[in-house]
């Protein structure tokens, strides 16, 4: 099995069915890695496909492979990629970075202007980052919506985000720019043949 065998698109209101299994399954992830999570309801997942704020992965036989979503903050100044989850039949084949580098382009293309930024405790998250342009910054260069802090609530680590007065946690913090870099991936390529909406930031 290689990354050819799999299908990674904008996700729709056509894969709503697949939100419950989706957010078990994150679930049971972070359960598993002993580190926190936001967490979400299907209702939540499913609204984000029907917006097109998601990206979904099959493998060819229609088994579901991998998801990831958007978050908008600060009025769409910043964009955040969140909820990455790859089913575990289908780990170390090279999905998550799939997934993450179409989540990336969509990000861009979607939000004109805006900072793309996570929170991740993953080396290999860090790393796919890296790759796409991201670089390491404090807490204090991210949103200060507290829309955003109030999801890290459900997280183990929350008491430690909330003693540091959010200034740290044993999350990295990493932002891409667009008004000071540019992808290192061709965008336009990746979204290929895929239905996007557009729309500037208020």
């Amino acid at each position: 099995m290689t990354i050819d065998d799999f299908d990674v698109h904008v996700a729709s209101s056509e894969h709503v069915g697949f939100a419950e299994e989706i957010c078990t399954e994150m679930a049971e992830s972070a359960k598993a890695r002993g580190t926190g999570i936001a967490k979400r309801s299907p209702e939540y997942v499913a609204q984000k496909m029907r917006d097109g704020k998601a990206v979904i992965a099959f493998h060819k036989d229609g088994r579901w492979a991998g998801f990831s979503y958007i978050e908008t903050w600060g009025h769409g100044k910043y964009v955040a990629n969140s909820g990455l989850i790859i089913n575990p039949e289908f780990r170390k084949l090279g999905l998550a970075k799939a997934i993450k580098t179409k989540t990336f382009a969509l990000s861009l293309k979607r939000f004109k202007g805006a900072k793309l930024f996570g929170l991740t405790t993953g080396l290999a998250v860090m790393k796919i980052n890296s790759e796409l342009g991201y670089f390491p910054v404090t807490f204090s260069e991210l949103t200060d919506d507290d829309a955003f802090w109030k999801g890290c609530e459900s997280c183990i680590n929350y008491p430690i985000l909330t003693s540091k007065g959010r200034k740290n946690c044993l999350c990295t913090a990493m932002i891409f720019d667009p008004e000071k870099q540019s992808p290192r991936v061709d965008i336009d390529e990746i979204l290929k043949g895929e239905r996007v909406i557009l729309e500037e930031n208020k």
